[in-house]
């Protein structure tokens, strides 16, 4: 049980930042004092338990019982902001309540899609989901803020391929638990050497309070606006979409088919968390692809480390002097970790791209295409900054993009009834000819 609980502990350091990410920014665009912030990032923080329990927790109904956290969708930043300065929070709450019920009706429907997704989607939706995620490794790795003028300073950086090191050399060279521990420990030591260049700051710790209990409807009780139900709806399927791999992924590490059954519950969780998102006055959730290169990493493929995560969370989400004490991890060393993990989960879409025949020109189409388009949109965001906001929600994701430019070109190039028979029939002759030899 004590290894179960630290191996959840480095799952919640993991995924810890992108959590509290999305409360810094949406708060601090909706101009919340220090109040409404404390309150935001405790309540959130710990939603983000409740929904990991939903998901991990398999029932006749929700949760698809898999290695998976539940984090703040970071998609979702840019909308809620414009939301809630345009309408009010009210508004902001009660399209993210629309947009769970959306997702929890169409969760049967949406489940259907697993035959559009054979190991050439998947592997290339995998690869898409670690390699996109790399530059926000580098990002932090520089400091998080691209635009300050310190970043990229030496220490930040020292400090970031230390912790890169150490978690490289424990893989490399320790054995049993220890290994498992290589994220975890890189995160601490990283810190440790960090506080001794002087990178880390006690105050947020200093002024959090004890005890906050989240409340329904703190900022207010949620209205209903068509155009913003709508925008949160897009949302929703993004996150949807790239929730898809994500189950996908962590089917293959643990060696659990994924069913139609399993996307339904999964989805399911999802769309009742970010309800509880709405109601609690937080955000929407959905799974977090950074912690399935944890699971690749650490090699422990069991649930019960999850149950640990999600009641730390809780936890330092009834406390937030406590859970204040994560946030003091400099950028660059969770830039350090992020890095060999993101880049565990797109070698883990490569793995999975080796079942593919590439022979066939048609896969080779799919896979390239799509990569090259979920690459391109992350370098460059901006290049549809001319498109409507709603669009933008959708193309700015390069999973997004990757996934859909995926799933078409598959059906274009290998699901047509021609080339369906062309297959097969190679596939009889390849079959008989040994048999003619004999």
């Amino acid at each position: 049980m004590w290894r179960a609980a630290i191996l959840g502990f480095q799952h919640l350091l993991a995924m810890y930042s992108g959590d509290v990410i999305v409360p810094l920014l949406i708060g601090g665009a909706l101009h919340f004092n220090a109040m409404q912030m404390a309150y935001l990032i405790s309540a959130d923080i710990f939603m983000c338990g409740v929904a990991t329990l939903l998901q991990l927790k398999r029932t006749p109904l929700t949760g698809i019982g898999l290695p998976v956290v539940l984090g703040c969708a970071v998609q979702a930043v840019t909308p809620l902001s414009a939301i809630g300065n345009q309408y009010g929070v009210g508004v902001m709450y009660g399209a993210i309540i629309s947009a769970g019920i959306f997702v929890f009706l169409i969760s049967g429907w949406f489940s259907k899609i697993k035959n559009f997704f054979p190991p050439v989607v998947t592997g290339s939706l995998i690869t898409i989901i670690g390699f996109t995620l790399i530059p926000v490794g580098f990002q932090d790795l520089g400091g998080g803020d691209a635009t300050a003028k310190n970043f990229g300073d030496p220490k930040m950086l020292l400090v970031g391929f230390l912790t890169m090191g150490i978690i490289l050399g424990l893989n490399a060279f320790a054995k049993g638990f220890l290994k498992s521990l290589a994220i975890l420990a890189g995160i601490l030591i990283g810190t440790l050497i960090a506080s001794a260049l002087g990178m880390v700051s006690l105050k947020a710790v200093g002024q959090a309070s004890w005890f906050h209990l989240p409340q329904f409807f703190y900022f207010g009780t949620p209205k209903f606006e068509w155009s913003s139900i709508l925008t949160m709806i897009l949302v929703s399927l993004t996150t949807m979409v790239e929730s898809t791999g994500v189950f996908f992924a962590l089917g293959e590490i643990t060696g659990h088919k994924i069913e139609a059954q399993d996307l339904k519950r999964g989805y399911r969780a999802e769309g009742i968390a970010v309800i509880l998102g709405g109601l609690f006055n937080t955000f929407p959730y959905s799974t977090f692809s950074e912690n399935v290169g944890v699971v690749q990493l650490s090699g422990v493929k069991t649930r019960k480390p999850l149950y640990f995560s999600a009641l730390f969370l809780m936890l330092l989400g009834l406390l937030p002097k406590i859970g204040a004490l994560a946030t003091v991890i400099p950028d660059a060393v969770l830039g350090g970790a992020m890095i060999v993990m993101f880049g565990m989960v797109g070698v883990q879409g490569i793995r999975m791209l080796q079942q593919v025949d590439f022979k066939d020109n048609n896969n080779l189409l799919v896979s390239a295409i799509s990569i090259g388009l979920g690459l391109g949109v992350t370098v460059y965001p901006q290049i549809f900054q001319a498109l409507p906001q709603s669009i933008q929600i959708i193309m700015n994701n390069g999973v997004v993009i990757g996934s859909f430019s995926a799933v078409f070109l598959n059906i274009i190039f290998n699901m047509r009834p021609s080339h369906i028979s062309t297959r097969a029939q190679a596939q009889v002759n390849s079959d008989a000819q040994p048999q003619s030899k004999n």
